[in-house]
């Protein structure tokens, strides 16, 4: 029998494997576009040890059965702490589409996509959810580094803070930036790994609203 610890190993590794072959797909048949958008489908089905559709890594907060196409899955569910400390559940957020960005404030490409990413969301912020979660890991990068930032900058989207390695682990993220368009459901539509420009962001969010 597998521990709950090797189980969401086995899940990060299926999820990193789905979305890199999701953006492979994509640049080898997408056409001309440079930012990589992709569909994230998965030919092979549910990964090993993943929940099925309906059902989330934790059997709490379950992901809807019906509202999803054919190509979306389930989003992952992870907690996080906001600007105030407070713990958020991704969950939480599901009934309005969702735009998941990680980052950090040491990544150039991060930081060359932030000012698109916040002028979209003061445009649209109502009607589309910006999770802009900082991978705090408290080395490289830590709270108060990302906090100082973003203030820096003076954006204005919503940060959150992955002090607890929660979200990089649930999404298997390997290389940063890496954005994913959730829908209302809470499944996910399309992912994209390395820095997007603003076109790239508004199609994802065409794509999930």
């Amino acid at each position: 029998m597998l521990s709950n610890k090797m189980k969401t190993l086995i899940l990060a590794a299926g999820f990193a494997l789905l979305l890199c072959g999701a953006v492979f797909a994509y640049n080898a048949f997408g056409g001309d576009a440079a930012p990589p958008i992709a569909v994230a489908v998965d030919p092979a089905g549910t990964p090993a040890e993943a929940p099925a559709a309906g059902e989330s890594k934790n059997g709490d907060n379950p992901a809807p059965e019906t509202g999803a196409s054919p190509a979306a899955i389930p989003a992952p569910d992870f907690a996080m702490l906001d600007g105030e400390g407070n713990t958020v559940r991704l969950s939480d957020l599901f009934g309005k589409p969702i735009v998941l960005n990680f980052w950090a404030s040491w990544c150039p490409p991060c930081k060359s996509e932030m000012p698109e990413f916040d002028a979209v969301c003061l445009e649209i912020g109502e009607e589309v959810t910006f999770v802009m979660v900082d991978l705090a890991d408290g080395q490289r990068e830590t709270v108060g580094l990302g906090k100082a930032f973003v203030s820096d900058q003076g954006f204005s989207f919503p940060v959150y803070f992955d002090t607890e390695q929660d979200a990089a682990y649930a999404y298997g993220i390997r290389a940063i930036p890496t954005t994913l368009f959730i829908d209302k459901d809470g499944y996910i539509v399309v992912g994209a790994q390395g820095a997007i420009d603003e076109k790239s962001l508004r199609t994802g969010i065409d794509l999930i609203r």
